[in-house]
Parts: C-alpha cells; structure tokens; sequence
C-alpha cells in the first residue's frame, strides 16, 4: 500500500519530499516538490525514461500502471502509462521498497520523460547514487 509520504531522497525529510495516494486497479498519484527527490527517482537508462517508485503494494513484472505526476511547482498534472520493470524487495539491504514504472512511448511518457529532463537539466550528468543505481 502506498503511504500518505514516501521518502524519495535521504536527505530531504519524510514529508516534503513526495506524496503518493494508495494505488487502486494500478493507479498511482505522485508528487515529487524536490528537484533530488526527481534526480533519486528518475530512471534515464531505461529506454523511454521511468521512475522509481517507493511502495510496500504488491506488483508484479509487466504490470501496468497509470500515473498522475505532479513534479516540482508545476500545478499541470501529466497522465502517463507505464509498466513495471524494477521492484526492489523489502529485503535489499539498504535500498528503499518500491518498483521501477517504463514510461510507454505514447500515452503521455514522452512527454513525461521530456520534462523531467528539462527539469533536472545538468544534474542528469552527475554521479550520485539514486535509488536504482
């Protein structure tokens, strides 16, 4: 299940960092304020872009899920499609539960992906660790 907050950056606290509403039949409503929080989440080396997800809700490999993101100040919602590639168990040592969502190449993933990179600009040529790698 999702919670209220979930933490995507280990040096933002709990609550700013990204709210999520609890998934129903593969809906995921999510709102990263941070520009870290974005970087931590953000998956570049998947073709089509994704983001990682902090979540304790069972999924399972090629599920699909409808995403509305809210990133950073922009009040416009995007509406994206995803699959998921990633999940990263409770038991993986110090990373955070959650899965990995491919953005799809039409219903709003482009878009998405677009964004995001205008969003985190230079930053996406850095080295920090994110919640993937």
């Amino acid at each position: 299940m999702f919670s209220t907050h979930a933490i995507l950056s280990s040096t933002t606290p709990l609550d700013e960092t990204i709210t999520g509403g609890a998934p129903k039949h593969g809906v995921l409503s999510l709102t990263i304020k941070e520009k870290a929080a974005l970087y931590s989440a953000y998956m570049p080396f998947v073709q089509g872009g994704g983001l990682f997800i902090p979540t304790s809700k069972s999924f399972k490999i090629g599920d699909e899920v409808f995403m509305l993101l809210s990133l950073l100040e922009d009040p416009v919602k995007l509406k994206v499609v995803g699959h998921v590639i990633w999940i990263t168990p409770i038991t993986q040592g110090n990373r955070l539960q959650g899965i990995g969502v491919q953005f799809s190449e039409k219903d709003g993933g482009i878009e998405a992906r677009n964004k995001i990179e205008v969003l985190l600009g230079s930053a996406l040529n850095s080295a920090r660790s994110t919640h993937t790698m």
